[in-house]
C-alpha cells in the first residue's frame, strides 16, 4: 500500500489541499487506498493518487450544486431562488474586508448595508423607510416583539398559516409575548370582525397573503385599505417578496401596492419572487421601521455583508434567473427541449420533447400553472442524474422523468444535455463514477 505522506506529496494533491484543506484531501486519499484493499485499484504510487484526486470534492462545503429541472421556480429544498451572476460577483467582492460599515471618505464609522438599503427603497418608493433582516419569519418576529409586546395582534383566522416543515404563525407570534386576537373564519372575515375586536390594547393588525393554497366558494376577506381605516396600524406579510405589480401573477400582493393602499409596514421575502438571497424585507412608516431597528432584537436578526452584497446586486443589477424564468417564452422553451431530444436521441438515449405546466412555488402563487416544456426520460435515470456533478433534479409523472425548462437557466442547456448522457452512461454501466 503506498504510504499517506508519499501520496499527499503527489503535486495536484499538494494544491488541491491548499484549496480545499489538509483533511478533505486527506480523507480522499483514504478512500482510494481502501479501494487499493478492496481490489479495485492496484497498489502503485501513481494508479492511488490518480483515484485520491478523482475522489475530491469540487468544493470545500458539502453543499452540491443542483440543475433545479423540476419545474418549481422557487424550490426550497433547492435553496430556492438563484443568484444572478452579478449578485455572486457582489458576494465575492464582499466576502474580503470591505466597507461594510466604514466611510471611505470621511474615514469614520459609517451606515451598515447604504447600498442595499438604498437600492430597496429606490424600488419601493412608497415606503418611507426600509429596513433587512435575516428571512421573513423574523421581520414578523421584530414587528411584533417591538410593537405589540405584550398587547393584542388582531389576525384573521382564515389568515393563521401553516408554510414548510410545520412552521405556524400563531407558534410564531405567541413567541413574542404578543397575544393573538383571533376574528371571523376560516373562509369569511369582514372589516366589522376586524372592527368589533380592535380596542385600546390593539398593537396592530395583522393581514397574512396566504400564498400557499387557496380559499374558493362561500368567502369575504377585508382588503388593506378598509383595515387601514380601523386605526391601528396594519403590518402586511405580503410573503412572496413582488416590490411591485406583476401582471403574470395578478393575485400576487407587493409591497408597492400595499402601502398605497394604507398598509403601515409591509413584511417580505428576498429569496422568492424578488430572486435575491435569503432576507426578510421590511418597508413603511419612518416611525415603525426606527422602533424595530432600534429594538435590542434587530441585532440578533440582522444581515451580514455577503447578504447585504447580494441584495443590492439583486436590487440594483440586471434582471435575476428568476424573473427570466418567470417571463420565459413557451415557444422558446419548447424549441430548447427539441434541441436537447435531437441531441440525446443521437447518443442512443430515449428522449422526447413534450409540453409541461410549471409552478412559482417557493409558498407563492398557489393554483396559477405557468406553460412549459420538457425533456421526457426513462423514469431510471432520475438517481444517476441526481448522483452527478453537477446534480440534476426533475419530477417523475406517469413512469417517465421530466426535465421541465422553465426553472432551468438557459446558460445551462449544454451543461444540462451533458449530464443526462453522463447519467445514462452510469445507469448503462459503461460510465463509473468515483
Amino acid at each position: 500500500m503506498p504510504r499517506t505522506d508519499v501520496l499527499l506529496a503527489d503535486p495536484r494533491l499538494v494544491a488541491a489541499a491548499a484549496r480545499l484543506g489538509r483533511p478533505l484531501v486527506k480523507a480522499a486519499v483514504a478512500r482510494a487506498q481502501q479501494r487499493v484493499r478492496d481490489g479495485e485499484i492496484a497498489a502503485d504510487a501513481v494508479a492511488v493518487a490518480d483515484a485520491a484526486v478523482a475522489e475530491l470534492p469540487q468544493y470545500a462545503a458539502s453543499l452540491t450544486p443542483v440543475i433545479n429541472a423540476t419545474g418549481v421556480l422557487v424550490h426550497t429544498n433547492l435553496g430556492r431562488a438563484p443568484l444572478s451572476a452579478a449578485a455572486v460577483d457582489a458576494v465575492v467582492a464582499a466576502a474580503g474586508n470591505c466597507d461594510l460599515e466604514f466611510d471611505l471618505v470621511s474615514g469614520v464609522r459609517g451606515r451598515r448595508g447604504t447600498g442595499a438599503l438604498d437600492a430597496l427603497a429606490a424600488l419601493v418608493p412608497a415606503a418611507e423607510a426600509v429596513a433587512v433582516v435575516n428571512n421573513n419569519a423574523a421581520a414578523l418576529v421584530l414587528a411584533a416583539t417591538a410593537l405589540a409586546a405584550g398587547r393584542e395582534i388582531v389576525v384573521s383566522r382564515g389568515e393563521l398559516i401553516e408554510i414548510g416543515d410545520r412552521f405556524r404563525l400563531p407558534d410564531l407570534m405567541a413567541s413574542t409575548g404578543a397575544r393573538l386576537r383571533e376574528v371571523g373564519t376560516t373562509n369569511r372575515t369582514t372589516v366589522a370582525d376586524y372592527a368589533g375586536a380592535i380596542g385600546p390594547d390593539t398593537g396592530f393588525v395583522l393581514k397574512v397573503h396566504p400564498s400557499n393554497y387557496l380559499i374558493s366558494g362561500f368567502t369575504a376577506s377585508a382588503d388593506v385599505a378598509s383595515l387601514a381605516s380601523l386605526g391601528p396600524p396594519v403590518v402586511f406579510d405580503i410573503g412572496s417578496g413582488l416590490l411591485a405589480p406583476q401582471p403574470l401573477l395578478p393575485d400576487e400582493p407587493d409591497a408597492t401596492s400595499a402601502l398605497r393602499s394604507g398598509a403601515a409596514l409591509v413584511t417580505a421575502s428576498g429569496d422568492k419572487l424578488l430572486g435575491g438571497p435569503q432576507a426578510g424585507l421590511l418597508a413603511g412608516r419612518a416611525d415603525l421601521i426606527r422602533t424595530l431597528t432600534r429594538h435590542p432584537l434587530a441585532r440578533a436578526l440582522r444581515v451580514g455583508k455577503l447578504t447585504l452584497a447580494a441584495l443590492e446586486a439583486t436590487l440594483a443589477g440586471p434582471v435575476p434567473p428568476l424573473v427570466r424564468s418567470l417571463t420565459a417564452d413557451p415557444g422558446s422553451l419548447t424549441k430548447w427541449a427539441e434541441r436537447t431530444v435531437a441531441f440525446l436521441s443521437e447518443s442512443g438515449l430515449d428522449a422526447r420533447a413534450v409540453a409541461s405546466k410549471a409552478a412559482v412555488g417557493g409558498g407563492g402563487a398557489p393554483g396559477v400553472e405557468l406553460p412549459s416544456a420538457a425533456i421526457s426520460l426513462p423514469a431510471s435515470l432520475a438517481a444517476p442524474l441526481r448522483a452527478g456533478r453537477p446534480a440534476v433534479v426533475g419530477r417523475v409523472e406517469a413512469g417517465r422523468l421530466l426535465l421541465d425548462l422553465r426553472s432551468v437557466q438557459p446558460e445551462d442547456e449544454q451543461r444540462l444535455a451533458a449530464a443526462v448522457v453522463a447519467g445514462a452512461a452510469v445507469a448503462a454501466g459503461t460510465l463509473t463514477r468515483p
